[in-house]
């Protein structure tokens, strides 16, 4: 019998949630809907030294905003949620399985200390071992329940000495496993260390917890950023020496998010040197440093979710904007490419670019009206109309639409110097009276002026300029006439009077 697709993602809460575990959720997502399975939001906190207050509210928070909404697990509540390893350690569920490896002689205590494995490491390194690790050619000379009398192992453990248990790694052997996105992945035991499984506080570590938390959670799949790609033979022989090959879920590696060109790991640091994001919402650590999220930069979650879909995958054709709905319906893993790839900053903006443009006047006034200082909402709708095909961000609507709220203060200098001439002082002045007498309506009014234009045999754009001049104080932007319509006869006519003194002014200055 087929078994019912279950993924999870599993951050860590030791900071803010990077875009590339974003996308990680947001294909494990995808695919559950796909195939009618359940997403799991899992907290993997074995390791409490890193543990950041905040941290696991602000995961639950920014998958929130994406519309990534868990089945079960963190942000879930009743019997579905929360799914926290640090609490499932006090159940006592992680110590079950430790004992079992103990005792099918697949793992091992060890006692060494810190200052003992630098010296075992120094002493392969000075040999020109291949590696300086823990593995199956070391452990026989360390202090470990390989090498001690059962008796020796159960006084230090009865004394209260430190100790770590340690997975067995098999001598050279060959570890297979296939990869949906990868094909098979084929590692040689002898370059696998004996991993720490468990520590002597009780708490295990992310692998044995992993492999445990994900059999015992029906985890079908298990889908994950490429740097997990080396853990994967480790969790493989855990399957297997905990007699669970039968139910392994199958694996799929992602590709990583690289830097705009191509070299190395999308950071921070990129983002700040590029002025752009890498969390999805505003991070404010404990410490009170913030780091800024794709939310509060005016990015819409729907086209944050769609660029990040895109960073790895492709649907096939050429359609680029997608709902998550549609997203859903059209997700494969084998569509995910092998090969890194590159954080486009200017592409993202596009995106949102997209998504602004097809949202109604009214939704983008009501988004900007807390910002417009009680402009009517009939107004604020007819202004969002004017401005949405030259802006990134709903914000931008009213800092670059500016003069459609009030009066320019200002006026583009670099115009003013390159288009002002000796006669646009007269042909603003000219136009006036053609304006003050003709229908306050876009077509009515470019007409008029068309029709000054022929009868004064002047060019288009050298008059056009001197009255956008005066009514903007800008040199370009949308239709004049439809701005002039906008703020109306009045406030237009004095616009045009002002301009003319204003640019003098700056002129002579």
């Amino acid at each position: 019998m087929k078994r019912k697709v279950r993924v999870r993602f599993a951050p860590s809460p030791t900071g803010p949630l990077h875009i590339g575990g974003v996308r990680t959720a947001l294909y494990n997502y995808l695919f559950a809907k796909k195939n009618g399975g359940d997403f799991l939001l899992r907290v993997e906190d074995t390791d409490q030294t890193r543990y950041v207050k905040g941290a696991e509210d602000y995961i639950v928070e920014a998958l929130q905003w994406c519309g990534i909404t868990p089945d079960e697990g963190i942000g879930v509540g009743g019997d579905l949620g929360p799914y926290r390893q640090s609490e499932r350690k006090e159940q006592g569920i992680y110590k079950k399985y430790v004992d079992q490896l103990l005792e099918s002689g697949n793992a091992y205590y060890a006692f060494d200390t810190p200052e003992e494995l630098d010296v075992m490491r120094e002493r392969l390194k000075v040999e020109g071992g291949h590696s300086q690790q823990y593995d199956a050619n070391s452990r026989n000379s360390m202090k470990n329940s390989l090498t001690l009398s059962a008796e020796e192992v159960q006084e230090k453990i009865n004394a209260g000495d430190p100790f770590v248990v340690r997975v067995k790694i098999p001598c050279d052997e060959e570890v297979k496993f296939k990869d949906i996105i990868r094909g098979w992945v084929t590692v040689n035991s002898e370059t696998l260390d004996d991993k720490v499984l468990f520590k002597s506080d009780g708490m295990p570590t992310y692998h044995l917890a992993n492999v445990v938390d994900d059999y015992l959670m029906k985890i079908t799949h298990v889908i994950r950023g490429e740097e997990w790609l080396p853990s994967g033979p480790l969790h493989v022989l855990l399957y297997r020496f905990l007699g669970w090959e039968n139910e392994m879920p199958e694996f799929a590696h992602l590709p990583l998010i690289l830097k705009p060109n191509g070299n190395g790991k999308l950071s921070k640091r990129d983002g700040d040197a590029g002025g752009f994001p890498v969390f999805p919402i505003e991070w404010k650590s404990p410490e009170g440093e913030t780091a800024s999220g794709y939310r509060e930069s005016g990015y819409f979650s729907e086209a944050h979710i769609n660029m990040l879909a895109f960073l790895g995958w492709n649907p096939g054709t050429e359609q680029e904007l997608f709902s998550l709905e549609e997203l859903v319906q059209e997700f494969s893993l084998e569509r995910v490419g092998k090969s890194g790839a590159k954080f486009d900053p200017d592409k993202t903006k596009w995106f949102n670019e997209q998504y602004l443009r097809v949202k109604s006047n009214e939704e983008l006034a009501e988004l900007i009206k807390p910002l417009a200082n009680n402009t009517d909402e009939k107004l604020l709708a007819d202004i969002c109309g004017l401005m949405k095909e030259r802006v990134s961000f709903t914000n931008e609507i009213l800092e670059k639409g500016k003069y459609l709220f009030e009066a320019p203060t200002e006026y583009d200098a670099k115009t003013v110097k390159k288009k002002w001439k000796d006669d646009s002082p007269q042909i603003v002045a000219d136009l006036v009276p053609v304006f003050s007498n003709t229908e306050f309506k876009n077509e009515a009014l470019e007409t008029a002026f068309k029709t000054y234009i022929e009868e004064k045999e002047l060019g288009f754009g050298k008059a056009m300029i001197a009255i956008r001049l005066a009514i903007t104080g800008e040199g370009g932007g949308p239709s004049l006439f439809e701005i002039m319509e906008l703020i109306g006869k009045e406030e237009s006519i004095k616009r045009l009077n002002a301009g003319i003194e204003n640019i003098k002014k700056e002129i002579e200055v």
